[in-house]
């Protein structure tokens, strides 16, 4: 495994990704925080295509879910059909409190779904609690899959 885990951050929103990034760097656990601003860029650097072709694979993915080009549920579906791929956790981290997302969310294969609190301090809590959770408490796979 790689010395920190790699995070990749997937939203549109500039302010949300510094946010986010900032937040995950006040964390306990050190890691490395790539970022890309719509779902078609989540594809190419999740398969290492075209100028992410030396991109480190992911450990944890954070995907928003209104995202241009193609959507965060489209993100989510092709992610977890691909074998290669199905393995990385998928953290959903969305404004969207609506259960029809929620749920079509985790039909997708989502491993966990965290609304995007209003507040500038329950949004780094929320941001700390994943990072807690999935790059201190969880067990990530390791490698590539076969």
């Amino acid at each position: 495994m790689h010395n920190k885990p790699q995070v990749l951050l997937v939203d549109d929103n500039p302010a949300d990704i510094d946010l986010t990034s900032e937040a995950l760097s006040r964390g306990r656990f050190p890691h490395r925080v790539s970022s890309v601003p719509d779902g078609v860029e989540a594809v190419a650097f999740l398969r290492r295509e075209g100028k992410h072709m030396n991109a480190q694979r992911p450990d944890l993915v954070i995907l928003d879910l209104n995202l241009p080009r193609k959507n965060g549920r489209a993100v989510l579906a092709e992610v977890k059909s691909d074998p290669s791929l199905r393995r990385t956790p998928v953290v959903i981290f969305s404004t969207s409190q609506a259960r029809p997302d929620i749920g079509r969310s985790y039909e997708l294969g989502a491993n966990s779904y965290v609304c995007k609190p209003g507040n500038l301090h329950e949004f780094v809590q929320a941001v700390q609690a994943i990072s807690d959770f999935w790059l201190g408490c969880a067990a990530l796979p390791q490698g590539e899959e076969s």
